[in-house]
């Protein structure tokens, strides 16, 4: 019997492919084709359909990596083709990979709207669904010629990642531009063995179902006329016929397929050809919403609608009609699908204010699905920020891709940081690209883990990554599979449907605590440290230049610059991007984000610059403005005080016996030995040390880092089992009261300043490193005299505790993680924490009663940019003994936000003030809606409970409690102005303040 099954395979995949599938097209006639290669970066439309043209026959080369070629097709449809569906078959020189990783075009009518995208998945253009003959063809395809960089593994070095360095080579040659006759008959035979084959090859090898469909294969393979297939297809599908219509078991799966079509806004492929992906996938969908009633197709990411309103109206003519309709449904509500570790506080939250009101101006649509398939893991304080966006549920795949651990659920609520709880799927189907086949949807039913408790999972539809979307096979096998023996039942519906059906059938559903921590892609933490810089740094300008233009308003009346902050802010988000922020992508991508980076930078230290010396006015004493949201000597959180009164006496330096130097200010007494370590950090006021004896901390570190498979993504485990301590020493030398040291290793050179702020407990490191390095990863080692099973690791508004220890495979997967501005160590009474500028990765160990945290500073994979991170970085980071929790705050926003000195004429108060420095302010800002009311956000950053008192610098008529967006919930209790607020562990509050008139 086994036999007889891999015989039939056997013979319908020849069957099929040699016969049946060239049969869907019985004649065709070629078309004329005429081509003009666009010169440097792409044209507008109305140039390109305008240029002149070239003749050009199949078979021609065409398109240089990344160029662009117009061509033009006519025909005539012959006229004893009357009666017949024609179509176009435009086969640009497409292999048989997936859509979106090779050359793709859109298609054109002569007066320039767009038809239909062009991929290997779809090189059809319908011309007449009944054609009456003599009609004339003309037809225009914007064609690009984007190469293949990812050929799976191994993958290999490649230029082809940057315009730059690409060769000149043409990539493609045409294969097919042909009308042809398209036979209805064939393509729903093509249809019917293909879904029947695939179910009968997924189901056990004793089910009666699965011999059944054997036998009804083989009985329709054998009425086939392989010499005459249009004439016998249809005997044929009378023959499978019976075994279609045997309905499903009442007990099967329920799968809710929804039109999908991933798009990374950015990868292996630029900024600027993302714009045109997602005008050709969505061209092709609406087109297909058209023709097929039951579809309908979700699409995630706010920008990408911006960027096809702007620079492709007909085509975003054509998907608002289309959402008005409900069937092209916008979900999401996030800028775009972002990475979700790295991003800080602000920069999640403001990620839904601006997807969420996007959706809501231009199709007055509120999300309630956040849709995150494919991001690299998720932080435990996005179930609270969901929820404050006005959203329900959470959707996610990537979890399935954790190498160590199986996730243990399907369906579940997660909660996060503050105890805030939404109802969260991923997909069992394993796949956010689905083609609904029956491996696929086997796998689905096998995996799915919540049996006996649920009867629902959803199933993303569609070619994705690089765009494409759903196709008709993937409709008329949903068709198929709508009621089927042996399968789960398959219809297309909308998110919210299946959310909905699902909550209900299983609200008690398991809980899931904390972060979902990805298993795999770890060094994404690394990966392009100059995209995580420029992140970093324009999210603390940002914060900087609300705080300071909205006092500047307030104060003064001067403009507040709402265009331009609105602006800065979505271009920050769209390089928060998964494969942007984590560094993986193409060289183009991290060159020019270095580039918008500088330009993000210097326009919002500008902003910064104007509000500063609005509220300076004119004089010629210095101002020191503080915008932490804390107090240092002298000055107050988000305030300005003259530079006399925060001058603390500076530190002490001096020789060290035995080489070396000493550092010391009265309340940390550091020693740097002769070979440029810290072998000692001592508390002064508690009598403790933080290195652990015999040990010497600032140890750079160097392993070798080749991952068994996807470079820039990730780190494996077995990195550590080697390593070279940096030790060789340039130069040491004294220099204004800093320890200055250099290093050399391999073709690199490390310069560092060792320095102790005047009334600090932070021993403060500037790193400087040129990076010559290749397949290595540089940390900064730190062993610690703190015996703890955890350490507290900065998330965005809190923290979240991760073990020192192995205990269990889960702990020992944690090899690699994430945290913002600090790491927190704490035995009873005393603790130290690391803090650092712009540094996510870290890693975390325990010898006995040493606990080793050690920075991940660069990283030299060659995939996908060959020469990633190569120059000079710059990082900074301290070490702060005797920190407790709230110190490790405190000292995480001083250091990204530095203090900033300017002539001016008298002191500034703050808009704010709170009482209690657990609450911490994360945003001040005039309201977005224009009506001058401020706006502040605060979270209680310890994990305890926080009762305070939020003082107003100016007069107010109301407070409320907002949801993130801004719209009011309830009022907030205010006596005199004031703000009593009282927060649970980790809540987010957002305040509106309504100035008085006048005011």
């Amino acid at each position: 019997m086994h036999n007889d099954r891999s015989i039939l395979e056997a013979r319908l995949r020849r069957v099929l492919d040699e016969r049946i599938r060239p049969a869907v097209y019985p004649e065709s006639v070629p078309l004329a084709v005429s081509v003009w290669q666009a010169p440097g970066e792409p044209v507008p439309v109305a140039e390109g359909l305008a240029a002149p043209r070239t003749p050009v026959e199949v078979g021609a080369a065409w398109g240089p990596a990344w160029g662009t070629s117009w061509f033009t097709v006519r025909g005539t449809v012959p006229g004893e083709w009357a009666g017949h569906t024609v179509e176009a078959l435009l086969d640009l020189g497409f292999d048989e990979n997936m859509p979106g990783f090779q050359c793709e075009g859109l298609v054109y009518r002569p007066d320039g709207s767009p038809v239909k995208g062009l991929n290997p998945r779809n090189q059809w253009v319908r011309i007449a669904d009944r054609a009456a003959g003599g009609e004339q063809v003309l037809l225009h395809i914007e064609a690009a010629a984007n190469p293949v960089i990812m050929d799976y593994h191994p993958f290999r070095p490649t230029e082809l990642g940057d315009r730059e360095t690409a060769d000149s080579e043409p990539r493609y040659r045409l294969a097919r531009m042909d009308l042809a006759v398209f036979d209805r008959t064939v393509w729903e035979l093509v249809q019917d063995l293909e879904v029947l084959g695939q179910l009968m090859t997924e189901l056990p090898l004793d089910s009666p179902r699965r011999w059944e469909l054997l036998r009804s294969i083989d009985r329709a393979l054998d009425a086939i006329d392989l010499q005459h297939v249009p004439g016998t297809a249809a005997r044929a599908r009378e023959l499978l016929a019976p075994a279609l219509a045997s309905p499903a078991h009442a007990s099967a799966h329920r799968l809710s397929a929804v039109g999908h079509a991933h798009i990374d806004s950015a990868w292996l492929w630029p900024l600027r050809e993302t714009v045109r992906k997602v005008a050709r996938t969505t061209a092709n969908m609406t087109a297909l919403l058209a023709d097929e009633p039951e579809f309908v197709y979700a699409m995630s990411q706010a920008q990408q609608y911006a960027w096809i309103k702007e620079h492709r109206p007909e085509v975003y003519a054509r998907v608002k009609k289309a959402v008005a309709e409900g069937r092209f449904i916008p979900v999401g509500g996030m800028w775009v699908e972002s990475d979700t570790n790295m991003p800080g506080s602000e920069a999640l939250a403001r990620q839904f204010v601006h997807g969420k009101r996007f959706f809501l101006e231009e199709f007055g649509i509120e999300t309630e699905e956040v849709w995150l398939p494919d991001s690299f893991g998720y932080s435990a304080a996005l179930p609270q920020l969901v929820k404050l966006a006005g959203a329900r549920w959470f959707l996610t795949q990537k979890i399935s891709w954790s190498q160590s651990n199986k996730f243990p659920h399907h369906t579940f609520w997660w909660e996060g940081l503050d105890g805030t709880r939404v109802f969260t799927h991923f997909p069992p189907i394993d796949t956010y690209n689905s083609q609904l086949s029956g491996a696929e949807l086997a796998h689905a039913v096998r995996n799915f883990q919540e049996k006996g408790g649920a009867t629902h999972s959803l199933a993303p539809t569609g070619w994705g990554d690089g765009g494409g979307g759903t196709t008709r096979e993937m409709l008329a096998r949903a068709r198929r599979l709508a009621d089927l023996e042996g399968s789960p039942r398959v219809c297309f519906e909308k998110p919210a449907a299946f959310f909905e059906k699902a909550q209900a059938e299983y609200g008690n559903a398991p809980v899931w605590v904390g972060e979902l921590y990805l298993e795999l892609h770890r060094a994404t933490l690394t990966s392009q440290a100059r995209t995580k810089q420029g992140n970093r740094r324009a999210e603390h300008l940002l914060y900087e230049a609300e705080l300071w233009s909205a006092t500047a308003t307030v104060r003064t009346g001067a403009p507040y610059p709402y265009e331009r902050l609105d602006r800065l802010w979505k271009t920050v988000l769209l390089h928060q991007f998964h494969d942007i922020l984590p560094g993986t992508s193409i060289a183009w991508v991290h060159r020019e984000a270095a580039e918008t980076y500088a330009r993000v930078t210097a326009e919002l230290e500008s902003l910064v610059a104007e509000a500063l010396t609005a509220l300076a006015g004119s004089g010629e004493q210095v101002l020191v403005f503080n915008s932490a949201p804390h107090r240092r000597a002298g000055t107050p959180a988000h305030g300005a005080a003259p530079a006399g009164a925060c001058k603390p006496a500076p530190a002490k330096a001096e020789p060290r016996p035995g080489g070396g130097y000493l550092l010391e200010n009265g309340l940390l007494r550091a020693e740097i030995d002769e070979r440029g370590l810290v072998v000692s950090a001592y508390d002064k006021e508690t009598g403790r040390e933080a290195v652990a004896p015999g040990r010497a901390a600032n140890l750079l570190q160097l392993h070798q880092d080749f991952p068994n498979m996807w470079d820039a993504w990730d780190v494996d485990a077995f990195y550590r089992n080697t390593v070279t301590d940096l030790t060789g020493l340039d130069s040491l030398r004294l220099v204004d009261g800093a320890v200055h040291l250099t290093r050399s290793f391999g073709g690199s050179r490390v310069t560092q300043r060792i320095s102790l702020p005047a009334g600090s407990r932070r021993l403060d490191i500037h790193t400087e490193v040129d990076w010559q390095e290749t397949e290595k990863f540089l940390k900064a080692a730190f062993p610690l005299d703190v015996h703890t099973d955890r350490i507290a690791a900065e998330t965005q508004f809190g923290h979240l505790y991760r073990p020192t220890h192995t205990n269990t495979s889960w702990d020992a997967a944690k090899f690699e993680a994430c945290a913002h501005r600090f790491v927190h160590l704490q035995e009873p009474g005393w603790g130290v924490a690391l803090v650092n500028d712009s540094s996510y990765g870290y890693d975390v160990s325990r010898t006995g009663t040493t606990t080793t945290v050690r920075l991940s500073l660069l990283r030299a994979p060659r995939f996908p940019d060959p020469r990633t991170d190569q120059g000079v970085h710059h990082f900074r980071y301290a070490l702060v003994p005797g920190a407790d929790l709230g110190d490790a705050v405190c000292e995480g926003y001083r250091l990204a936000l530095p203090e900033r000195r300017i002539p001016g004429r008298a002191p500034v108060a703050p808009l704010v003030s709170l009482d209690n420095d657990a609450i911490v302010i994360s945003a001040v800002k005039l309201a977005d809606d224009g009506s001058g009311d401020l706006v502040v956000r605060l979270y209680e950053s310890l994990g305890g409970r926080a009762r305070g008192v939020l003082t107003p610098g100016f007069p107010t008529t109301s407070a409320s409690v907002c949801d993130l967006l801004e719209r009011p919930l309830s009022p907030a209790g205010a006596d005199g102005g004031e703000v009593a607020v009282s927060l649970r562990p980790f809540e987010i509050l957002t305040l509106r303040l309504r100035r008085r008139d006048g005011e």
